[in-house]
């Protein structure tokens, strides 16, 4: 940084002793605004300089120079012949063979990227409404690149996997703010709303190291709605046949010229019992969630100020076991069998983003939140209570090297984390805390070339210091051909309990095998990810249409297996031997007329571990998966705002292995594999002007239903009593009606 003060400062003085070139570059359009950040370069030279805020340029000629290229993301590149030094004046014209698809409410509501180096995958607002009562656990069921599915028969937690991992692998966050994550792994996703979210980025493969060193599958950032552009009045309500009711409420105002602020409320109940497959256990758990957010903005465009502080509070209460199960009498007895859930959380967050205004390639972000988590639980007769205070800081600078076409990020990073687990009788206390610095380097050539190279050194007080590299790169083959690869290396303390709370819905044995590490008595996990995408767009009958296919391998150096293979036991040791996921995804996307998209894919699963008794396929994940999608939008009428939206999704998961059960009694012993799964889901969305519709719908509507999700349910205090080999829907149908009221 010195050394480009020091030649900023030395330019002026070597103007006065040779001949410069000057001019202004512009945009082609009707405004002729100017672009600053534009990329002014001699060909085949490292001579080359930056707009600046007024489109304004200078640099040095010679005779030698002919060739001027001047570039701009999202602009095409123009190569000029100059023979004199008179000033000149040029307009790039916008781009349009390497565009993102800009996502709107009457196009793809899905949408992969052709400019980023990274495979990132973009989820709109339009996409989660397809799911009409979803929270973010729920927010996946119409994206093939993400499994979801129900982690145990009593609790209703639904878990998702990317990659053939499951989500501890995945690095969740909240506008950039790594939020799911210790206590809340397990329930967390059903604490962010899907009303609250305005958009959603999964990036599959190693992700940036601006956001940390535990991410091994991916990255998943949920994007919040804006204060300032969203509904000051939005109202979503929602009943379903399951008695499931829920409430979505934001109260967005203008305080003052600059500052926004929005009252975001969330509710959702569900207070009858239902044992559709009459094994004497809910179906699903009665609950009750209260959830509040109140979130600030302010803008000042004049000084480049942006900043978003967010203030929450989470109250969560669940109930599951047997029908008959009454807390006041029957609460961690062998009456019946039963399970309560209560959670209390609070998140205070802030966001700083300053752009330089003269110099709008320079800017510093920075991000900040504390949350606190308490979560009080018993299974049956197994106890489980959790309490996690953590704090996080990031700052970012970003910046360029000679031209826009270098860029990089570099910033340092603070976690803290305190956990308090009461696992049954047996107290666990540990406090992390990590200091981190990382720098990420963007070379970034519109027509060909786009290639991210970062890497960060984290000292923790329990896992040491270590390096963190990753790699992403993208080359454009041909006209909308983009292929990409990158290589990358996570690590991360594995919380045993937090994350495989489905353990203590079971009348397993937990035993903790290796016991010299520093977490829990285990070592820390270690692997590298590697991956190669390939995006090609394309024309067939007229009309749009895409095809992408990837391939990634995981390969954990270490890592913490959770052995169910003893039906009595769980056991947790670390890594003797290999462990991998394969992961093969082929999808296609057509528009065959206007207004009707459809999506095709098809994923190949290849997860293996060793095991203290072999190498294993990874139970209860289905080498094959088929997913469908489809959706339709009506024209709008001339003199009409009203249109009628419909979307159905169809998933096939093949057979999936059971972890054996040959230690039961014969009758409760399970087959090898389970049988296969389809589910159908479907929604017709009747929109009446831009302030009001309605939508009606079913989920799993095909009445799919795995029949015996638990085994031992007559006997819940036996030995062989166990929750955790669901593989499909246990409900069945469930179909659903609600509202939108929208107010801008």
């Amino acid at each position: 940084m010195r050394k480009i003060l020091y030649i900023l400062f030395l330019l002026p003085l070597l103007a006065l002793s040779q001949e410069q070139l000057s001019g202004v570059i512009l945009e082609e359009s009707s405004s002729q605004s100017p672009l600053p950040g534009a990329n002014v370069f001699w060909l085949g030279t490292k001579v080359g300089n930056v707009t600046n805020f007024n489109g304004e340029f200078s640099l040095p000629y010679k005779v030698e120079y002919t060739k001027l290229v001047v570039s701009f993301v999202g602009y095409k590149t123009d190569t000029l012949t100059i023979n004199n030094a008179k000033p000149i004046k040029h307009s790039l014209k916008p781009t349009s063979e390497l565009e993102e698809i800009n996502i709107t409410s009457r196009n793809k509501a899905t949408s992969n990227s052709y400019l980023s180096a990274q495979n990132i995958i973009t989820v709109s607002s339009d996409e989660l409404l397809k799911a009409a009562c979803c929270n973010l656990a729920e927010s996946f069921e119409t994206n093939p690149s993400i499994d979801v599915n129900f982690a145990d028969a009593v609790t209703g937690t639904k878990q998702i996997k990317m990659l053939g991992l499951t989500s501890p692998y995945i690095l969740i966050a909240t506008e950039n703010i790594p939020s799911i994550r210790g206590a809340s792994q397990a329930f967390g996703l059903s604490f962010i709303p899907g009303t609250w979210v305005e958009s959603i980025q999964i990036t599959k493969g190693a992700g940036s190291v601006v956001n940390g060193y535990e991410s091994i599958a991916g990255q998943i950032n949920a994007e919040l709605v804006k204060p300032s552009t969203d509904d000051k009045l939005f109202v979503n309500l929602y009943g379903g046949s399951n008695t499931r009711l829920e409430l979505n409420t934001h109260f967005n105002t203008k305080v003052s010229d600059k500052w926004d602020t929005g009252i975001y409320l969330h509710g959702n109940s569900h207070n009858k019992k239902h044992d559709v497959n009459d094994d004497g256990f809910l179906d699903m758990p009665t609950y009750n969630q209260v959830n509040i957010m109140n979130r600030w903005q302010y803008t000042n465009p004049e000084k480049g100020i942006v900043s978003f502080i967010n203030l929450k509070y989470l109250n969560d209460e669940k109930q599951s076991g047997e029908i008959d199960f009454n807390p006041q009498t029957d609460k961690l007895t062998t009456n019946k069998w039963g399970s309560e859930i209560d959670t209390e959380r609070y998140e205070v967050s802030a966001k700083l983003g300053y752009v330089n205004p003269v110099l709008p390639w320079q800017s510093v972000g920075v991000q900040a939140a504390y949350s606190g988590h308490q979560q009080d639980s018993y299974f049956g007769l197994n106890v489980y209570d959790i309490e996690h205070n953590s704090l996080y800081a990031n700052v970012i600078y970003n910046t360029i090297i000679s031209d826009s076409r270098h860029k990089i990020k570099t910033g340092v990073s603070y976690t803290y984390d305190h956990y308090n687990e009461l696992v049954n009788t047996a107290d666990f206390k540990r406090t992390e805390n990590s200091v981190g610095a990382f720098v990420e380097y963007n070379y970034f050539n519109l027509d060909k070339l786009n290639v991210t190279a970062g890497l960060r050194v984290d000292n923790h007080n329990l896992l040491g210091t270590f390096i963190t590299p990753r790699l992403h790169m993208r080359y454009t083959t041909w006209e909308k051909g983009v292929f990409r690869a990158s290589v990358g290396r996570g690590k991360r303390s594995a919380n045993i309990f937090a994350e495989n709370q489905k353990i203590f819905s079971t009348s397993r044995a937990i035993n903790i095998i290796d016991t010299t590490g520093k977490i829990y008595g285990l070592d820390p996990e270690i692997a590298w990810n590697y991956g190669v995408s390939f995006l090609q767009g394309f024309r067939l009958f007229g009309r749009k249409a895409e095809v992408t296919a990837d391939f990634y391998r995981t390969d954990f150096k270490n890592q913490v297996v959770v052995d169910y293979e003893n039906a009595q036991e769980v056991n947790f040791y670390n890594l003797k031997g290999d462990s991998y996921a394969n992961s093969l995804q082929v999808e296609l996307h057509y528009e065959p007329f206007s207004h009707f998209n459809t999506r095709l894919a098809y994923k190949n699963y290849d997860v293996k571990t060793q095991y203290n008794t072999g190498e294993l396929e990874k139970a209860l994940t289905p080498k094959h998966r088929f997913f469908a999608n489809a959706s339709y939008e009506t024209e709008i009428k001339e003199g009409r705002t009203g249109y009628w939206k419909f979307d159905a999704t169809y998933n096939w998961l093949g057979s999936q292995r059971f972890s054996s059960t040959e230690n039961n009694p014969s009758e409760y012993q399970l087959p090898e594999r389970s049988p296969t799964v389809s589910t159908v889901n479907a929604q017709v969305t009747k929109v009446f002007s831009p302030k009001f519709e309605v939508y009606l719908g079913g989920e799993n509507i095909l009445n799919t239903r795995q029949n015996n999700p638990i085994v031992s349910a007559d006997n819940p205090f036996g030995s062989s009593f166990d929750t955790t080999f669901v593989y499909g829907p246990i409900f069945g149908a469930n179909y659903f009606a609600g509202l939108r009221l929208k107010i801008k």
